[in-house]
């Protein structure tokens, strides 16, 4: 079942208002980055989903029940929480002691443990690093330790907070790849972020954010192609397709391949 948002405001207690009568569903296996300027109310939203936050009015929704009425510790079973920093996340001495922590608080037996734990450490490409210290590790690899800490659970929905912000090339290609599969395995990813390119790469459903309000909700060529909305949401087109614009090619192209299709004999290019 989606993740539903009706009518759903939030104050914080000094009456700042930060997010304004939201309504959107976020459906299994679906792909979706919400864009903005800061204070748009993006963090806020997504600390909605997971009830770190509870709303102030309207309901939000996770998998049928609202999350009024839930514990943040049930909801994190469901959807799954990626901090920007690593650092305010990851508290273990080891990887392997980090990714292991959550199965072991569960009870889950080791078998299961095991095979969890195996299958993020997977996904994240961080089998090499099990029995080091976090803290001796860089900044790239702490990310996927603290995004594998959270695969190692049986969320059906992840929230990806700015993963791309101190990431490699490299990096970003293992993080597409990583959420590849995750949307094969029917698993959501959600992110707040303020790298378009990475959107145009890895996301096919786009939330824009404004005045902690929803001023678009469509594909990344919609919201790309439309100057009054980015000139809304405060936010810009990634680089090829404003290039593209620029010639005069489209207004809708936006990755490698795209704006390649456009231009004779030029050799298209994986994007990631």
């Amino acid at each position: 079942m989606p993740i539903t948002f009706s009518h759903v405001s939030f104050a914080y207690p000094n009456g700042s208002l930060a997010v304004d009568d939201v309504s959107f569903t976020v459906n299994a296996g679906e792909r979706l980055a919400i864009v903005g300027q800061n204070g748009a109310g993006k963090t806020t939203t997504v600390k909605l989903m997971n009830g770190l936050l509870k709303p102030t009015s309207g309901t939000v929704m996770v998998d049928g029940v609202a999350t009024a009425d839930r514990s943040t510790a049930s909801i994190a079973e469901t959807v799954g929480y990626v901090f920007q920093n690593p650092d305010d996340q990851i508290f273990a001495s080891t990887v392997r002691a980090e990714m292991e922590y959550m199965p072991r608080y569960r009870k889950w037996d080791d078998a299961k443990r095991d095979e969890r734990v195996a299958r993020a450490a997977r996904l994240a490409g961080i089998e090499a690093f099990f029995d080091g210290n976090p803290n001796d590790l860089p900044l790239v690899i702490r990310k996927f330790v603290a995004i594998a800490a959270i695969l190692v659970g049986e969320c059906k929905y992840i929230v990806l907070d700015e993963p791309t912000a101190g990431l490699d090339r490299p990096g970003q290609r293992r993080l597409i790849g990583m959420i590849d599969q995750l949307e094969a395995e029917g698993i959501s990813v959600v992110t707040i972020t303020h790298d378009m390119r990475f959107v145009a790469q890895a996301f096919t459903r786009v939330i824009a954010m404004a005045n902690c309000r929803i001023v678009a909700d469509g594909t990344c060529s919609s919201l790309f192609s439309s100057d009054g909305l980015l000139r809304q949401a405060s936010i810009r087109r990634p680089e090829l397709a404003q290039l593209a614009k620029d010639l005069g090619l489209s207004d809708t192209a936006y990755g490698l391949n795209d704006v390649a299709a456009l231009i004779p004999d030029m050799p298209r290019a994986s994007q990631r």
